[in-house]
């Protein structure tokens, strides 16, 4: 007896007739073409539009492949075309009838089936439809909370059907990837122990143990670092996490990540390989999309210097200048104020700037602003940079300014005839990461950065540039704690040749972390793992924990690294993070099937909810209400 094939592993080519005694269809509405000319055929699915044409009426019937044009004729059919009638947008149908080519000139070449057409011969209902509270059939602008009430026909339109194929495509691109070179899938559990590290953890109470919680998992850190213990080698999963934190366009409260952990590997290993995933996904899945390679790799330090950011969008230039070295003998009192405190003068050079107005500027200005800076002082180069003139310069505080200052500002960024120099001025404080700048000039002028590159259409958008960013510092001082914390988590090994700095300086230390970014966003983090007791308590006592608390929250970690850990190295990419990339939406919520607002609601299920008193009472917890 022959075996026999499930649909999902049949080629294309075969799977455009369905069969079975229980099927309200045999074939797909998107998938009919002039070869099923002649064919009876039965397609369902949604209405996506209705006409009627004085007799005939047309219907666009809409499954997941796509559009049908389907024909109900009085004088062929006359109580299939009398039922044909009622029908109204989204009703769900099961249509019988031939398949036909239209007639020359009425074609659609817009639609893949535009060439045929189905003259019904049946019809049935399957299902009626209220008038939908937004449209279906067409992408209009709708109120955001109103698409999440209602996500279940928010999904039925065809841009959001897009993105869930495109998901689909790019984890079924990602298990294949991964299997083929020897990883091991590998689920941890959902429920496991709370550790103070990274953002707030959901808690979960116990029934059984009164008193007692679990946390949803920020990430699968100490598992997949117990798994190279336990000698898997080469793991991943695509993991479900949670993080209880502030939410914005790339975040929310629930989300996915490619989970990633390899024995035996430095950061070479684990980059090579991650360089390799994302070329082969664009390609893919999305190869009408560009991409840089190789990936450029940059250490924190020269990201910070050179666009004031960890996350750099490098489709454009506008790197950050300083002249905080000259600035500080300045007339203008106050670029020398900064420096004299502390901080530093730094700025971006905009190409063609000159050609913004006052009222450019000014909304420029007020932009900083609102992102911390003081102000932003703008110089105009109307003349050609290593002869300039006070004629040369444009700048409301140009009389403070010496020519000497303004051309040494040109030449370090590069300035041309007609460009135009933004600078902002910062003072002294105590920066936690970016030591010899000021904490609010280089965050200010990375917004700035972006938000020129927007108004300029600067940034290609059909290009992905990936980068890896490296040599994190390893911890950053909490000024509210007055403490360390650990910049990633506490689990990143340290650069070999800054460990003398554990004593006397800690924020000097490097770290062996990395991140993958993409078009100004970070996508990922990962790094070399500390895998020995001794180097392990080091870092908990650095970070504040003494023996008796290093040993109630990560003993079972302490006590693994002395059973013959091996070096290891992972990754942990955002996956709703990337398939927004590849589908090339500014928020990640447009390719989660069922997503929570900024507030972390859920309209449509009206999650969070209060539960019941006898809810609480068989977990044994009061409620305290907050004061409004």
């Amino acid at each position: 007896m022959a075996a026999v094939l499930p649909l999902a592993r049949l080629p294309r080519t075969c799977q455009t007739r369905l069969t079975g005694s229980q099927m309200l269809k045999t074939h797909y509405c998107g998938d009919l073409r002039k070869e099923h000319v002649g064919q009876e055929v039965t397609v369902a699915g949604w209405v996506h539009r209705r006409r009627d044409h004085g007799g005939l009426i047309f219907i666009d019937l809409r499954d997941r492949r796509g559009l049908v044009q389907v024909v109900f004729h009085p004088d062929d059919a006359p109580e299939t075309h009398e039922i044909a009638g009622d029908v109204r947008s989204e009703f769900v149908l099961s249509v019988t009838g031939e398949v036909a080519a239209r007639k020359e000139g009425t074609e659609n070449s817009d639609m893949p089936t535009g060439e045929i057409e189905v003259r019904a011969r049946k019809l049935e209902v399957l299902n009626e439809a209220k008038t939908p509270p937004f449209p279906i059939n067409e992408e209009t602008e709708v109120e955001e909370l109103l698409r999440l009430r209602y996500r279940y026909l928010d999904l039925r339109r065809e841009r959001m059907q897009r993105n869930l194929r495109l998901r689909d495509k790019t984890t079924i691109f990602i298990r294949k990837f991964l299997h083929e070179r020897d990883f091991t899938e590998i689920e941890t559990p959902i429920l496991t122990n709370s550790t103070p590290e990274g953002a707030r953890d959901y808690l979960v109470p116990s029934r059984m143990q009164p008193g007692s919680f679990y946390a949803l998992p920020q990430s699968p850190q100490q598992y997949k670092q117990l798994l190279m213990v336990a000698g898997v080698e080469r793991y991943f999963q695509i993991a479900r996490c949670a993080r209880d934190e502030d939410l914005r366009a790339d975040r929310q409260p629930d989300f996915t990540q490619l989970d990633l952990e390899m024995s035996f590997a430095t950061e070479e290993d684990v980059l090579s390989l991650f360089e390799e995933l994302f070329s082969g996904l664009v390609e893919d899945v999305r190869p009408d999309l560009k991409y840089v390679s190789p990936f450029p790799r940059i250490t924190y330090e020269e990201s910070m210097r050179r666009f004031g950011t960890d996350k750099p969008d490098l489709r454009y230039g506008m790197e950050l200048f300083d002249i905080s070295d000259l600035a500080g003998s300045s007339e203008f009192g106050v670029f020398r104020n900064a420096v004299e405190s502390g901080g530093a003068v730094e700025g971006i050079c905009v190409p063609g700037g000159t050609e913004f107005s006052r009222k450019d500027i000014d909304s420029l200005t007020t932009f900083v602003q609102g992102l911390g800076a003081k102000g932003l002082v703008s110089i105009g180069i109307l003349g050609q940079p290593g002869s300039l003139d006070e004629e040369g310069i444009r700048s409301p505080v140009a009389k403070y300014l010496a020519l000497d200052l303004v051309e040494a500002a040109a030449k370090r960024s590069d300035a041309k005839q007609g460009d135009l120099l933004l600078l902002v001025a910062g003072e002294g404080g105590k920066p936690k990461l970016e030591p010899g700048s000021s904490s609010r000039v280089r965050p200010s002028l990375d917004g700035l950065r972006r938000e020129v590159a927007a108004r300029l259409k600067l940034a290609d958008p059909q290009m992905l540039h990936y980068a890896f960013i490296t040599e994190f510092p390893l911890v950053e001082w909490d000024e509210d704690e007055e403490r360390w914390d650990a910049l990633h988590h506490l689990f990143v090994a340290p650069m070999e040749e800054d460990l003398h700095y554990f004593e006397t300086d800690p924020g000097r230390i490097r770290s062996r972390a990395y991140d993958t970014i993409c078009n100004g966003e970070e996508l990922g983090s990962g790094s070399v793992r500390i895998y020995r007791r001794e180097m392990l308590e080091r870092v908990l006592h650095m970070l504040g924990m003494d023996d008796a608390e290093a040993q109630k929250r990560y003993g079972h970690m302490l006590e693994a690294f002395e059973y013959g850990a091996p070096p290891h190295a992972g990754f942990a990419p955002g996956i709703d993070r990337i398939v927004a990339q590849l589908a090339q939406e500014e928020d990640i919520r447009e390719v989660i099937a069922f997503p929570k607002t900024k507030s972390g609601a859920e309209p449509m299920t009206g999650a969070p909810f209060a539960v019941t008193e006898e809810q609480l009472r068989v977990l044994g917890i009061s409620v305290v209400k907050q004061p409004e």
